[in-house]
Order: C-alpha cells, then structure tokens, then sequence
C-alpha cells in the first residue's frame, strides 16, 4: 500500500533546515522554520499549467519531472483538465464520450448515482424487514417480554 505523504511526493521534512513543512494551500508547502517553499506533484503541475496554458502530459513530465502517470491520475481525480483547445482528451469510462477531467461524463455519473441510491434503499428495506416500529402501549412500560 502506498502511503499518502508518498503519493504526490508530499514533503515532509525542509530539504534546506530539516523543519516541518506545512501545507499552505494549491499544493504548496512552507517549512516553519526558514520559510522555504516547496511544492507536491499537483502544486508543481498546477504552477506549470498556469504559465504553460494548453501544455501536454508530456510537456508538463519535461518540464515538472511529474511522471505522466501521476498527471493521468490528476485528470482522474477531477484536480487538472484537459484544455478546451486542447486536440487530446479523456473518454467516460462507461459511454465514451469526451470529458475534460474526471472519470465519467455528467450524464453516467449521474446514472451511477441514482443507481447507488436505489441499492442502498433497496438494501436499507431488506435490512429492515422482520422489524416492526413500535406503536402504542403506556410511557414507561417494556417493549419486549422474556418468555418464561
């Protein structure tokens, strides 16, 4: 299992002092001892997509040392898009049309959900059944007996 400080190269420590870096926001880190900054791989992608508008996966490896496959897995997670005027493009996995970021389109992951919420009712009902909510009797008196 991979740890999540590993997982976008999250720094731990300041390479300058050895101090505790702390997460300031957009991927950025700030040790709290000499201040230097430094950035996780989505901080690092993010600064060089905002100067670099329209780059490709593998303009952003070259110019960030961020493996594609961790870019893809930004795309995935809904944190980076694909450029509208950009020519590349991800497909929903499930119908196949064009998105920009994520891994379904708006109209399937909307299907997933409701598809989600009538298991789950479903499944809520079947564990409900054989139960019966209590109606009546005086305040105070018990709801089940032991037989005798």
């Amino acid at each position: 299992m991979i740890d999540f400080v590993d997982y976008y190269h999250i720094p731990a420590t300041c390479k300058i002092c050895g101090g505790v870096m702390v997460f300031v926001g957009v991927g950025e880190y700030r040790c709290e001892e000499c201040g230097a900054v430094e950035y996780d791989d989505y901080g690092k992608v993010r600064q060089y997509l905002e100067t670099h508008k329209g780059a490709t996966a593998a303009e952003v490896e070259l110019g960030t040392g961020v493996s594609q496959r961790t870019i893809r897995r930004l795309l995935k997670e809904s944190r980076i898009e694909v450029a509208e005027s950009s020519k590349a493009f991800l497909r929903c996995e499930l119908c196949g049309k064009t998105i920009r970021s994520g891994t379904y389109c708006p109209e399937c992951e909307v299907k997933i959900h409701r598809n989600l919420e009538e298991e789950q009712r479903i499944k809520k009902g079947r564990s409900m059944q054989g139960y019966s909510s209590y109606q009546g009797g005086d305040e105070g008196q018990r709801r089940f007996k032991r037989d005798q």
